[in-house]
C-alpha cells in the first residue's frame, strides 16, 4: 500500500460547525474528515487526518508526514499568520504540501493577509469551504 496523505488541521478547527458558521460553514471537522476520506479513495489514496490546538503537535505531525507520508494538506488556521515553526517544519520535509483554508483570508482582517506557511508549500487553496480540502487533496495527488 502506498504512503498516506496527511491532512493536518490547526487550532480551533475542532469547533467547526459551531464557531462562526457564517465564516467557516456549518460542517463539523468530522464531516470534513468523511469528505476527505471519500475524496482520497476516489484518488486511490488513504489519509491520516489529525487536528491539534498546539503548535508543537502540528510540527510533530508535519515531521511524521515527512517520514511516513506521501504528501501534506495543511489547514494551519491561525498559525498561518504567526508560526515560523510550522514554516520551518514544512521546509524540512521532502513531500509535496498544499496549504488550504475554508475562508478567503485576503478578504478578512488585515492581519490574516500574511501567511508564513505559503512560503513553504507548493500552493495555497482558499475560500471554497470544505471543498478546499478536496481541491487540496487533488492538488497533492497531482504532485505525486
Amino acid at each position: 500500500m502506498s504512503k498516506p496523505i496527511f491532512v493536518i488541521n490547526g487550532p480551533n478547527l475542532n469547533l467547526l460547525g459551531a464557531r462562526e458558521p457564517e465564516v467557516y460553514g456549518a460542517q463539523t471537522l468530522a464531516d470534513i474528515e468523511a469528505l476527505c476520506v471519500e475524496a482520497a479513495q476516489a484518488l486511490d489514496h488513504v489519509i491520516v487526518f489529525v487536528q491539534s490546538n498546539i503548535e508543537g503537535e502540528l510540527v510533530d505531525f508535519i515531521q511524521q508526514a515527512g517520514r511516513e507520508g506521501a504528501a501534506i494538506v495543511i489547514n494551519p488556521a491561525a498559525y498561518t499568520h504567526t508560526s515560523v515553526a510550522i514554516h520551518d517544519a514544512l521546509k524540512s520535509v521532502d513531500v509535496p504540501s498544499v496549504e488550504i483554508h475554508l475562508s478567503q483570508p485576503a478578504k478578512r482582517e488585515s492581519f490574516r493577509r500574511r501567511s508564513y506557511v505559503a512560503e513553504a508549500v507548493h500552493g495555497t487553496i482558499s475560500g471554497f469551504g470544505a471543498d478546499s480540502y478536496v481541491l487540496g487533496l487533488q492538488a497533492v495527488s497531482n504532485l505525486l
